[in-house]
Parts: C-alpha cells; sequence; structure tokens
C-alpha cells in the first residue's frame, strides 16, 4: 500500500533513531535520493574523538595509562624521521562570547557579542613534544598519526 502521509517517518515505519542512508545497489554514481541524509563529516568525527579524549583525560587519575590506551606515543619519530619526546599534555579551555563579520570591501568589521544560548565553550588540547631543539605542538590527529619510535 503506498499512500502519502504528512509526517516524517518514526517509530513504526521501521526506521532508525541514527542516521539513515538511502541506496541504489545498481548505480554507484545516481544523484542520491531526496531521502539520504548526509555521511558524518571525517573532521567532524574527529573533532568529536578529540572531545572525548580531552574530557577523559581531565578526569582521569592515571593520565600515563590514558595516554597509552589513546595511542598517543610518548617516544616518536616526525615524517622526516626526527626523534621527539612527549613533555606535556596542555588543556585550554575556550569560551566564545563574540563574532566579528567583515564589511563589505574590507577595512572594517562588525562585532556582535553572542546570547548566552549561542555562547560556546570548547576545550582544546596540545601535545608538547621535544624534538632536541624547540618544543613542537601537535593536536590529537597529529599526534596519534606519529610513527612510536
Amino acid at each position: 500500500m503506498h499512500g502519502s502521509h504528512s509526517h516524517p517517518p518514526g517509530r513504526g515505519h521501521n526506521a532508525a533513531s541514527g542516521v539513515v542512508q538511502w541506496q541504489t545497489p545498481h548505480d554507484d554514481h545516481a544523484a542520491p535520493h531526496p531521502h539520504e541524509r548526509a555521511q558524518p563529516d571525517t573532521e567532524k568525527d574527529l573533532d568529536l574523538v578529540a572531545q572525548a579524549f580531552a574530557q577523559g583525560f581531565a578526569a582521569t587519575d592515571d593520565p600515563t595509562s590514558f595516554l597509552r590506551l589513546a595511542g598517543i606515543p610518548f617516544e616518536a619519530k616526525t615524517a622526516d624521521g626526527k626523534r621527539i619526546v612527549l613533555l606535556r599534555v596542555e588543556r585550554e579551555q575556550i569560551a566564545d562570547v563574540g563574532s566579528v563579520t567583515p564589511q563589505v570591501g574590507g577595512g572594517d568589521f562588525r562585532y556582535a557579542p553572542l546570547p548566552a544560548r549561542l555562547a560556546g565553550r570548547r576545550d582544546k588540547l596540545t601535545f608538547a613534544y621535544f624534538d632536541g631543539d624547540n618544543v613542537v605542538r601537535l593536536d590529537f590527529v597529529a599526534a596519534r598519526a606519529l610513527t612510536p619510535a
């Protein structure tokens, strides 16, 4: 029975509560179906993983083991083969309380304080490694991508 509903699919319509993907197996290059939802953005997923790591790291009583479980190397080699060692994990708490919009033609901007419901908070993690000469700061993704020494 094919009928028109005036409400979106929900429970009882064989719809999952998560992401739903419509596929056309016989046509890999078909235009997206109107009901198809975009796949999660890899960067967004990595941001969520980094955010979860930041929250867990802040709460752990054993930061060394937490780093090992997360795959953050204490000693590593960079892409150019230089040896680096982990000195510290730096956690910065950031609160966004205003926005800036450039004016047409440049040279000036418009500033607007954000109302409480739009203000945002986030944690930023930096892994401080020493390369023999300088401190090199890496984000979560770059630290996990290092080759352990």
